[in-house]
């Protein structure tokens, strides 16, 4: 869905909160199509090509990413 869905796109824009791009496989070596990914430009990251793994390594840098807001809001 994230090479062709606007209306995943236009929903992420509206969160205030870090968000994660998850792809099992690598996007860069597949077909040139599903390189695109149109929420990209909207994401806090993306983690590409760790299998299942890459849903815990994107858990671990949102909960880092909220951590990080977490200080700025306090000072």
């Amino acid at each position: 869905m994230t090479h062709y869905s606007y209306a995943i796109r236009d929903a992420l824009e509206l969160v205030t909160c870090p968000v994660a791009e998850v792809h099992l496989s690598d996007i860069s070596s597949r077909e040139e199509w599903r390189r695109v990914s149109v929420i990209s430009p909207v994401v806090s990251f993306t983690v590409s090509g760790k299998g299942p793994d890459g849903y815990l390594e994107a858990v671990r840098r949102l909960v880092e990413c909220s951590r990080m807001q977490g200080r700025g809001n306090a000072g």
